[in-house]
């Protein structure tokens, strides 16, 4: 096939080059772009991001085509030497961004073709812009849900950390917010433990989805030259468990498909969720009222006005940074609602969105794992800093919820009540200890019999903070035996 015949008729200008002030269109246009038009649709600073993977797509395309036949050797020799000094002009920030190239793929493009030439032109044979940010998008996004992973896990890694130094340090569980039952703070920090570890599968998840290659699915019909779509994908590491190459099996859908961008920002959302429920939870404990835990000066603000103020300014700030990640779903998902096949203009607005979703996901649990664990102190290998729990003040605040009411009906129920008897015994104690300003642990034994003559001296086992966490001893329970089988779990399968 001759170099002629290898050129597409949508890459080749009737010019020498691909001018820097115009289009890749421009010969069928009587008018040049105006000015407001080029700011309004123009994507490049922004989508700049994606030069890595646009680097990546290209050079594996051109392997592709070189090995097809479909370019000389020597033209892809001349693309690699020019995309190797993009990398370089790009890494030292010597590279000029220009808005007349509208995007990453342009700008890339006309830079490579003043390099090498006519080499330049023709390695966009037999693809398209469709395909070619639905590859570069994939391929920027798998590698940042891969940093998140570790992001996540090292978020785990801190709150197993505290769980660990605080197994035997009893807080009130709520419902309603109201004191339900004492249980382990360590017990407490795994349930978010648990949260994040699936949130690290949904990530897992969506990245096998991302992982698949749209290239060489052209404009929106494929194209009639003879690519092999395989090897590209196995080149860039698109491939499964298996190392079988992942390509998107149809033209129309793999241009315009940003299925695998919603899915992450849902999942994406989701984490979010979760940090803004630790967040709420840290910002209530840290109150006077409350009392339970210190966080690090360095994670606070303080009041220009109120110079007593310590104030949780992280969790509040990721709280609300949650809205704005949930916000980026919703228009991900509207954006997408409306459009025919294939690829449409909208799709350009994916990215911003997609771009902060990511950017703030990172930046909070990068804060998150510290703020919660700590910072690593080289001189004595210790993590120092994170949350510091004020024991005595959770201990103290169960005492004033009747915590224990559920373990006098358990313990009534085993003397052979009926447990909805048991309940309506126990709430007449309760009252009783109420009126007295009492906890049922400190009724005297002959009032608690007064309510059923079965409660006996051992009640008082039941009825204390340790004797109640100890008794919830089955798998998944509170007591500090359960806990440390679940630390050694979760260590195990972090390490």
């Amino acid at each position: 096939m001759s170099k002629a015949q290898a050129t597409s008729a949508d890459s080749a200008p009737s010019h020498n080059q691909l001018d820097t002030k115009a289009q890749a269109w421009s010969a069928l246009f009587s008018e040049p772009m105006s000015d407001l038009v080029k700011r309004y649709t123009s994507s490049v600073f922004f989508d700049k991001r994606l030069w890595q993977a646009d680097i990546a797509g290209s050079l594996a395309h051109a392997e592709m085509l070189a090995a097809q036949g479909i370019i000389s050797a020597e033209d892809h020799a001349s693309i690699q030497r020019g995309m190797a000094q993009i990398t370089s002009e790009i890494e030292s920030g010597a590279f000029e961004w220009k808005l007349d190239l509208e995007d990453v793929h342009l700008n890339i493009e006309a830079r490579l073709t003043q390099l090498v030439g006519d080499a330049g032109k023709r390695l966009h044979t037999g693809r398209s812009r469709n395909d070619q940010v639905a590859t570069d998008v994939r391929l920027w996004l798998r590698g940042e849900i891969d940093l998140i992973g570790d992001l996540l896990k090292e978020l785990q890694v801190s709150l197993v950390d505290v769980a660990e130094q605080n197994v035997e340090v009893i807080l009130p569980g709520f419902t309603h917010l109201q004191v339900a039952q004492p249980v382990s703070f360590g017990h407490h920090m795994l349930a978010y433990v648990e949260m994040f570890k699936r949130d690290a599968e949904r990530m897992a998840d969506v990245r096998r989805r991302t992982n698949v290659l749209p290239l060489g699915s052209a404009a929106l019909a494929g194209t009639t030259y003879p690519l092999d779509r395989e090897r590209v994908a196995k080149t860039l590491g698109m491939v499964d468990a298996n190392g079988t190459p992942v390509v998107c099996q149809n033209s129309l859908d793999a241009v315009s498909d940003r299925d695998f961008a919603i899915e992450f920002t849902a999942a994406a959302s989701l984490c979010m969720v979760h940090v803004s429920r630790l967040s709420e939870e840290l910002i209530i404990w840290m109150s006077q009222n409350f009392g339970f835990i210190k966080i690090a000066d360095r994670f606070t603000t303080g009041s220009s006005i109120m110079p007593q103020k310590k104030n949780p300014d992280v969790p509040e700030l990721a709280r609300g940074k949650t809205g704005r990640v949930v916000g980026h779903l919703m228009g991900l998902i509207t954006l997408m609602k409306g459009q025919p096949l294939a690829y449409n203009k909208d799709n350009q607005e994916d990215k911003e969105p997609l771009f902060d979703t990511v950017d703030t996901l990172k930046d909070t649990l990068r804060i998150f794992a510290e703020m919660v664990g700590g910072q690593l102190n080289p001189a004595t290998g210790k993590k120092e800093g994170g949350i510091t729990v004020n024991a005595q003040a959770m201990e103290q605040a169960v005492l004033k919820g009747y915590a224990t009411a559920t373990d006098l009906a358990d313990y009534l129920v085993k003397k052979g009540l009926p447990f909805r008897d048991a309940h309506e015994t126990v709430a007449h104690a309760v009252k009783a200890a109420t009126t007295h300003a009492c906890d049922l642990s400190e009724l005297p034994l002959t009032v608690l019999q007064g309510f059923h003559p079965a409660i006996e001296k051992d009640v008082y086992e039941c009825l204390s903070l340790r004797g109640s966490l100890n008794a919830r001893n089955t798998l998944g329970g509170t007591a500090p035996a359960q806990v440390r089988a679940q630390l050694a779990r979760h260590r195990a399968r972090l390490a």
